[in-house]
């Protein structure tokens, strides 16, 4: 169980999610703590796997994945068997970003990064075929990123 997190826990987290590349000097001097402290509570959070990870976020026009899709899945029959041998497909495939599981018409909700379209097409086939029960596919193409993970892209 996470312990309670206090406001410089949420302040460090905040900032954070902001602008991952913060020295700590500065984090620390954003939330008002000495740099030593805030280092100690970054640690103890990354530690905690309350942070889980850094990343840089690159604009679709430099991925080299530049054909992103959502694409929400319903299962036909969901059984631990179908569902456990599904989601392992989709840990383990580069081209699944995001995974989230969902209440809802859909059981769940992909975002997918591919080269091209005709990769696009392949990922949907594979997704639809026999080996994971799956009833039924809703795919999106994203034209644009306006805000991604809280953060306006323009």
């Amino acid at each position: 169980m996470i312990e309670e997190l206090d406001d410089f826990d949420k302040k460090i987290i905040h900032h954070l999610q902001m602008n991952g590349r913060l020295a700590n000097q500065e984090l620390a001097e954003l939330v008002g703590l000495s740099t030593s402290q805030c280092s100690r509570r970054r640690i103890h959070l990354e530690q905690q796997k309350i942070i889980t990870g850094y990343y840089a976020q690159v604009a679709l026009r430099a991925d080299p994945t530049p054909v992103m899709g959502i694409i929400e899945v319903k299962l036909q029959n969901y059984n631990d068997a179908t569902h456990d041998r599904f989601v392992e497909f989709l840990l383990h495939e580069p081209a699944v970003k995001d995974i989230h599981k969902l209440t809802g018409s859909y059981d769940f909700a992909l975002k997918v990064a591919v080269q091209n379209l005709d990769e696009m097409v392949k990922l949907i086939g594979i997704l639809s075929s026999s080996d994971f029960g799956v009833s039924n596919l809703n795919t999106s193409i994203v034209l644009e990123k306006l805000k991604e993970n809280g953060i306006a892209t323009k």
